[in-house]
């Protein structure tokens, strides 16, 4: 299941259809580019929290992966806790193996 998930996250980061970091993810969720939201397993509390907050003000599904930082980092190339996807496809992917609510 989980390296289904890492396998699909490496397609969508080729396709680019993926935002990575806080910043750039909150600013994607502001601008209704993000469709779902993913959140390392390993994030800090503050940092989930507040985009937790920010996704559900502008109503974009969120999921808590069993994927940490490093694994983002040696998969995607980037280490990251926080990780928008702007399309739906991969989007519906990924909740169908991942449908744990953060």
């Amino acid at each position: 299941m989980k390296n289904r998930l890492i396998d699909l996250l490496t397609m969508c980061r080729k396709a680019g259809r993926m935002t990575m970091g806080f910043d750039a993810v909150k600013e994607d969720i502001e601008n209704e580019k993000v469709v779902l939201l993913l959140t390392a397993s390993d994030i800090s509390k503050k940092s989930e929290k507040e985009i937790l907050f920010v996704a559900e003000k502008y109503k974009v599904a969120a999921v808590k992966t069993d994927i940490t930082k490093e694994e983002t980092g040696f998969y995607l190339g980037r280490q990251c806790g926080i990780i928008g996807i702007t399309d739906k496809g991969f989007a519906e992917k990924i909740k169908n193996l991942c449908p744990q609510k953060p």
